[in-house]
This record gives structure tokens, C-alpha cells and sequence, in this order.
């Protein structure tokens, strides 16, 4: 479902089960948020800004609170899980799912409704553009959507995926709402920002665990500083995660030490002198990009895009810290511009 979708189906769900009226307003500019709603009460009306969301993560929550402070603001969401609920009470902050369930609080007013469902509230759109082999092409698009216009081949080249499902993918992402056609041989990405944290939810779920190597340990007369050199020595490594953080801000001390490599598991054990163990604190992942995208801070290390996805994706505080510290510097003018 594109936001369009999402918000109509919300607020027509939100009239059925409580009569309440809900009028939605897109925004004008699109870079001032998502426009506004304006909800009708015993003839009371508030206008509300609002942000609309696919599947919140936790990750999202401090700056949809940082969105609500001093404002009347809605989130509306296609899919709201009963913790995230919880916050958002706990905080004030109002919400309307899919299902018509809205957490609403003006004045003298509190309304909570709970227990509603929807015959499609846990479809999530399945196209091409999603699965295990999209979701590699659509992070090359996320880094160069100029490639959304050059050759489907000269994409496949770049991404590893067989040239047969580019057009399809790119079709995958016109059907979710994320491509604006500007002329016949020319496209753009669209709500750029909500092709990212789809990607990231598709990462997490369906891309990263298909690309796990493997949980190692050192052996005793290693370091993680030895480690941390002898990957970045070596082409065919890319470190991730919380490692590479590290270099990017100098305000995350790592836990768990990721990179991704072309190495096999017994080069790995071999080369690099890794143990397997599955509760090791080294976890190794398959690279899943073909082009270098290259970040000169002295280190050998990925694209902040992918590790932003990696520290948002652990759901601990103070990797979703370090994560947004990249994300304002690095990201957030590219993702936020439309």
C-alpha cells in the first residue's frame, strides 16, 4: 500500500467502527511532512499533522516523538505492533491503524479503541521489488537512481541480478508508489525516505539472514584491533555495523563485530583465523553488492546506508543513537528532499 492508500482506508475503517469523520489534506510541500487530517468529534473539529508510516519500528519511534513534541500530530500506520502502542500512550502520542484501532487524546476527550482487524492488514505488498533479489537491486537504486535510466543490463552487471527481473523490480517499485515518471525514458525516486525504511524492513526479514556466514570467535592471542586491520587489508571485506560506526563517529564502542566478505567459511577459518562459535561476537555476511561505493575514512568500509540498516536493525538504544548521528550527517539531506 502507497500513504494514499494507507490513510483512506484508516480513516474509512475509523468512521465505520466509531462514526468518528476523518478528512485527509496532502501536503502542498512535501518536504513540511505528510499533510494533515482533520478529524470530527461531537462537531468538534482538530486539525492534526500527520505522519504516515507502512510497519513501525522501533528504531522510527524517536523521531516520530520528536515530530509529535508541541504540536496535535496523528500517526497513522498500516501495522502498529502492541509494544510500539504502548509507547506511544505512554508518551501522548496519537495514532490510527489500518484497522480503524486509534489511540486519540484533545482535551477533554480520550479515545482508545483496540480489537479491530481488516480481512488484508497483514498483506504487505509482495513484488519483485521486495523479495531476496530485489531488495539487493533496490539498494543500488537507493545509492544511484540515475541507474533507474540506464540500461537494465548495465544494472544487472552492477548488482548481481539476473538481467530478467530488473524490469520487474523497477515495475515492483512503480506499483508501491516510490517511482515518479518525468518523461517517457526518464524516472525519479519518490518518497525517498519511505523507500528506505522499506528497504530496511525487507533487509532485516528477508535480505541479511539469507546472507549469514556465520558467528566466529578469536583465538586468544588475537585482538579486535588485529581483526579490525587485517579486514580492512583486504578487499574482499566490508566492514559493517557497529565496527564501522565506530570509525564514522568515534561514539560507539563495539559489541558485536560485523563485516561482510566474498571469502568463503573455510578461507575465513583458514585465512583470517576465525573460530566458528554461534554465540561468537563476529558475525560474517556474504557481500551482496557488486559496485564499490566508496567512503574515504581511512578505513575499508560500506556505505552508510547499509550500516545505518545494520544499528537500526538491533533494536538497542545506543546503536539507534549512533545510527541517527549517521543518518543526520550522511543521509538525511539525500532522503529527505522529496
Amino acid at each position: 500500500m502507497n500513504e494514499q492508500e494507507i490513510i483512506e482506508t484508516a480513516l474509512a475503517n475509523l468512521e465505520e467502527h466509531t462514526g468518528i469523520k476523518g478528512k485527509f489534506m496532502p501536503p502542498i510541500d512535501r518536504n513540511k511532512g505528510d499533510g494533515e487530517v482533520e478529524l470530527t468529534l461531537v462537531e468538534t473539529k482538530q486539525r492534526l499533522k500527520v505522519e504516515i508510516k507502512g510497519e513501525v519500528k522501533p528504531y522510527q519511534l524517536p523521531n516520530i516523538i520528536k515530530q509529535a513534541a508541541g504540536k496535535p500530530f496523528l500517526l497513522v500506520a498500516q501495522k502498529l505492533y502492541g509494544a510500539t502502542k504502548a509507547t506511544l500512550r505512554e508518551k501522548k502520542i496519537n495514532y490510527l491503524d489500518i484497522a480503524g484501532n486509534i489511540y486519540y487524546k484533545h482535551g477533554v476527550y480520550l479515545i482508545q479503541v483496540e480489537g479491530n482487524k481488516t480481512g488484508d492488514e497483514n498483506k504487505v505488498a509482495t513484488n519483485r521489488a521486495f523479495t531476496k533479489t530485489g531488495l539487493k537491486a533496490v539498494f543500488h537504486f537507493l545509492l544511484d537512481e540515475l541507474a533507474l535510466n540506464r540500461p537494465y543490463r548495465e544494472t544487472a552487471l552492477m548488482t548481481g541480478v539476473a538481467l530478467g527481473n530488473i524490469g520487474k523490480i523497477v515495475e515492483g517499485l512503480k506499483e508501491a508508489g516510490f517511482i515518479l515518471q518525468m518523461t517517457d525514458r526518464t524516472c525519479v525516486l519518490k518518497n525517498k525516505k519511505g523507500l528506505l525504511d522499506r528497504w530496511i524492513a525487507g533487509y532485516r526479514e528477508t535480505l541479511k539472514p539469507n546472507l549469514h556466514i556465520g558467528n566466529f570467535k578469536l583465538p586468544p592471542d588475537t585482538t579486535t584491533a588485529t581483526l579490525k586491520d587485517r579486514i580492512g587489508r583486504d578487499a574482499k571485506n566490508t566492514l559493517g555495523g557497529e565496527p564501522a560506526a565506530e570509525i564514522m563517529t568515534g561514539h560507539l564502542r563495539p559489541e558485536i563485530y560485523t563485516f561482510y566478505t566474498d571469502l568463503t567459511k573455510p578461507e575465513l577459518i583458514k585465512g583470517a583465523r576465525l573460530i566458528p562459535d554461534p554465540n561468537g561476537k563476529i558475525q560474517v555476511f556474504k557481500k551482496f553488492w557488486k559496485k564499490d561505493y566508496p567512503v574515504t575514512m581511512g578505513e575499508y568500509i560500506a556505505h552508510p546506508l547499509l550500516i545505518y540498516a545494520d544499528l537500526v536493525i538491533t533494536d538497542d538504544p545506543r546503536c539507534i543513537e549512533t545510527a541517527q548521528m549517521i543518518y543526520d550527517q550522511y543521509l538525511k539531506n539525500e532522503f529527505e528532499q522529496r
